[in-house]
């Protein structure tokens, strides 16, 4: 029996990537369990399987469109889906390399996903659907880790300790992988977005010679880079609000999804929503309150995914959109951005480094490249149209 209902796939979509941040963020929490189980003890180590996983997103979002070229979005969202799937083998991992290569496969399927959410949304829903639904699979990841956040170790309870947790996260991916294999695409859309035509086809060095793409990507890679050094860093300097961040994230995504249903235009949103992250970024850094840290935490949670279901419609709303330059627009949106953030998480601990210990220079450099969001908003087209008109 094919599964053909939109919303049956979008659940598929979305839970899939659901488990994939339970899957991550679960191996990332219990990272010293495993580390332990093979006796070894080295940050340098643990610090390399975090720059492998960096590595897969960047390898992973820039090769995602290459892939759905040559083998249709179907199959290559089924090839991400098993490759998350070989995170079940990282509690069991029993050597270093094997660990690295589970974390860095399973990292991959997660950069391929991401990027194919677009070219289903745009196959399966009609535009006036696509905010909605957009705004829903960019709260995925914000689901699964508060998930885990807060509920790991009853789950572990459950099912006997994080080895088991784990292993039931791959293994519910697994069946989601099958469930997508009976997923039926029209076959004129699969010919279409597979090899495109003379009029359509949009490939990577189409996608970098366009102006729109280096300014989408500008526009998010400060923020991105601020939510990755939040977890990595922040919590070392004293500052651990970050479970805050998360909560309110899930809060201020759906109310985004409600908002761009009554509110079309994209820009004004990004624009006061970037303000505000540069103004809450800048309490919870330098603030000596903890009650102001945690207030702007839940106003910075609540900010940074608000404008994102605006963000993520502009491309589905530019004139003479294709699945194929969808695929193309966001593997590199996502491929330059997780580039950007790398360069500064270096440069976030180089600057720690160089100044003894100190997080002041740190923090002003990542507050200030949190603007971007704001900045970029100026640069950005306006695809919506308002009600008047």
């Amino acid at each position: 029996m094919n599964i053909t209902h939109k919303y049956l796939v979008e659940g598929l979509v979305f839970t899939s990537y659901v488990l994939f941040a339970m899957a991550w963020v679960g191996g990332a929490a219990s990272m010293s369990n495993i580390m332990a189980s093979m006796h070894i003890d080295s940050l340098a180590s643990a610090s390399f399987i975090s720059g492998a996983v960096t590595l897969a997103k960047i390898v992973g979002t820039f090769g995602a469109a290459y892939l759905a070229v040559k083998v249709g979005v179907k199959y290559a969202f089924l090839f991400a889906s098993l490759l998350i799937v070989v995170g079940i083998v990282t509690p069991y991992a029993t050597h270093y390399e094997l660990l690295l290569a589970s974390r860095f496969l399973m990292g991959l399927g997660g950069a391929f996903m991401i990027v194919y959410f677009n070219p289903i949304v745009m196959q399966w829903f009609a535009p006036a659907e696509r905010p909605l639904i957009n705004g829903l699979n960019a709260v995925a990841f914000n689901v699964g880790t508060a998930i885990v956040l807060w509920g790991m170790s009853s789950i572990n309870d459950i099912t006997g300790g994080w080895k088991s947790s784990l292993v039931l996260f791959s293994l519910a991916s697994l069946v989601l992988a099958i469930l997508w294999m009976r997923v039926k695409f029209d076959a004129p859309a699969e010919v279409n977005l597979a090899a495109g035509s003379e009029s359509t086809e949009y490939g990577y060095m189409d996608g970098l010679k366009d102006k729109f793409n280096w300014l989408y990507a500008f526009t998010y890679s400060g923020l991105l880079s601020f939510y990755i050094c939040l977890f990595t860093f922040y919590p070392q300097a004293g500052i651990s609000q970050s479970k805050w961040v998360i909560g309110f994230g899930i809060i201020g995504t759906i109310a985004g999804m409600l908002y761009s249903r009554k509110n079309p235009l994209r820009l004004p949103i990004i624009r006061l929503s970037g303000l505000i992250i540069f103004i809450t970024v800048l309490g919870l850094s330098f603030s000596s309150q903890p009650w102001l840290q945690i207030l702007c935490a839940m106003v910075l949670g609540f900010f940074i995914f608000f404008p994102i279901t605006a963000l993520v419609s502009i491309p589905h709303e530019l004139p003479q959109m294709t699945g194929q330059k969808i695929t193309v627009v966001f593997s590199l949106f996502w491929s330059i951005s997780y580039l950007v953030s790398t360069i500064v998480l270096w440069v976030f601990g180089k600057l720690v480094d160089m100044n003894d210990g100190s997080y002041t220079s740190s923090f002003l450099m990542i507050t200030l490249l949190t603007g971007t969001v704001f900045v970029g908003s100026y640069f950005l087209p306006e695809t919506g149209k308002s009600k008047e008109s």
